[in-house]
């Protein structure tokens, strides 16, 4: 089943699935009617062998066709009395009786039955009746399965004793049984057609059913074969199929965007080190180029060309730096490791200290324990207060404050405008008046990467009084977890 499409295991699916109601349906059906021609059976064969009050030599009830009984039950030596009446008037009847001792005493002209272990029991006393199937021998000798009725009587001897027998009556089961198999006959052809019908029907309806999954095939094949992300599938309607395509697209919508991304994050990077390369270019030709020439530069001159190449390098290292980190792969699950934060804050602290010489860095930390990376934890924190000083006037103050899982940073710059706010996260975008300042526009990116990545959120919003406060919330303790 596994070699046949899909269409076709559907179908044959849904065959199997109908074959095996209508043969359950059959199957039941059959043994209803099967059991009420049973009954009808039964009906008949007790109706016949209720017979009239007894006589004389009867005890009790006598049997019907009781002049054909007495003479085969003489002729077993039971010796029994009685007048002579009717005889049994229904000549496709089998009948004979059964003596005590578990004899058959055969009627003439009604041919013969094996007797059973249950009809010498009712012959016997010790069961008043049994029904049961059996088999016979007509009255023109041919073997027929037929269906018992066995009844036990009481008579009298002609010396006066009593004596016990039953007497067996049957019918034939050719009546039950042939309306049977002409019924299973039936039953199997139409089982065999229902299974012929469901599977055209299946096979209709796995056509109609996959016609959305044909076109999602040919959207799939379509995008791998000319990568155009740009292809839909139809959505209609709320069910699987439905769903399924409004997935693929939501997928192909995520694809296009992270190819767009890309796209935009190599141009973008290409854009920057443009500008660090061409200035190294520049420098370097320049010193080599006096130096072919043989005319030294002055040293005031040499010393300010090896400066900016190094301050050149140091930029261009820098945006190495932030693009592998942005290349990095997001985490499937975030870090397991305790980082306490308060130490990650005074460490940044001391470094923006040392980058802004001119500035005071206030700070003030309470103990807070994060889970995460260390060293992308501390990069995020060195970013923010590198922004601080970066935009912070030269005799200023940059506030850092850590407390209940928030972590503010404040500078005394000139702001952020609000048109600007929702721009400050993305990637390599600067504000108009911090393009000509040293930088690569990814440090606020990074940031929110990794706060991100810690369950954490950032936000930069304009301060009371002037300046910027960034804030920054981690999911934390005060104490450190086990």
């Amino acid at each position: 089943m596994t070699r046949l499409p899909l269409r076709g295991r559907l179908a044959l699916l849904t065959a199997l699935a109908v074959a095996v109601a209508v043969a359950a349906c059959a199957t039941v059906s059959w043994f209803l009617v099967r059991g009420q021609l049973y009954r009808e059976l039964d009906g008949r064969l007790r109706a016949m062998t209720s017979g009239p009050p007894a006589g004389p030599g009867m005890d009790d009830q006598r049997p019907r066709g009781w002049p054909d009984i007495r003479d085969a039950l003489m002729s077993c030596g039971a010796s029994p009395v009685g007048e002579t009446g009717a005889r049994f008037p229904t000549p496709y009847v089998i009948q004979q009786a059964v003596t005590v001792d578990g004899k058959g005493c055969v009627i003439p002209g009604r041919g013969a039955l094996t007797v059973t272990g249950t009809d010498a029991r009712v012959a016997a006393g010790r069961s008043p009746s049994a029904l049961h199937d059996g088999d016979g021998v007509d009255a023109q000798g041919a073997k027929v399965r037929v269906r018992v009725l066995t009844r036990g009587y009481r008579g009298i001897r002609a010396d006066g004793s009593p004596y016990l027998f039953a007497v067996s009556t049957a019918l034939p089961l050719d009546e039950v049984e042939g309306p049977l198999d002409n019924l299973a006959l039936l039953l199997v052809a139409v089982t065999a057609a229902g299974v012929l019908l469901s599977a055209g029907a299946g096979l209709m309806i796995a056509r109609a059913s996959l016609r959305p999954v044909d076109r999602l095939t040919g959207a799939v094949e379509h995008i791998a074969r000319t990568e155009d992300l740009d292809t839909r599938i139809p959505e209609e309607g709320h069910d699987e199929i439905a769903r399924l395509g409004r997935a693929f697209n939501t997928m192909t919508r995520a694809l296009a965007g992270s190819r767009d991304r890309q796209q935009q994050l190599i141009a973008d990077a290409g854009h920057e080190l443009r500008t660090p390369l061409t200035s190294l270019r520049t420098n370097i030709d320049l010193l080599m180029r006096s130096q072919d020439a043989g005319r030294e530069l002055p040293p005031d001159t040499r010393r300010r060309l090896l400066a900016s190449v190094k301050a050149q390098m140091v930029e261009l290292s820098s945006l190495v730096g932030d693009l592998l980190e942005l290349a990095r792969p997001a985490e499937g699950q975030p870090a397991r490791e305790a980082v306490a934060l308060h130490e990650v804050v005074e460490r940044a602290v001391e470094r923006a200290r040392l980058r802004g010489p001119g500035l005071a860095v206030d700070a003030e930390v309470a103990p807070w324990f994060v889970r995460g990376d260390p060293g992308q934890l501390e990069r995020a924190v060195v970013n923010l207060l590198d922004n601080a000083v970066k935009f912070s006037p030269p005799s200023g103050r940059v506030r850092v404050r850590l407390d209940g899982g928030q972590l503010t940073v404040r500078d005394e710059g000139p702001g952020i405008a609000p048109e600007d706010l929702p721009h400050v996260f993305e990637r390599f975008w600067r504000s108009p008046s911090a393009r000509s300042l040293p930088g690569s526009g990814l440090g606020l990116s990074i940031v929110a990467r990794v706060v991100g990545e810690g369950g954490g959120r950032v936000t930069l919003e304009p301060a009371d009084g002037g300046g910027t406060l960034a804030r920054v919330v981690l999911p934390g303790r005060p104490v450190r977890p086990d």
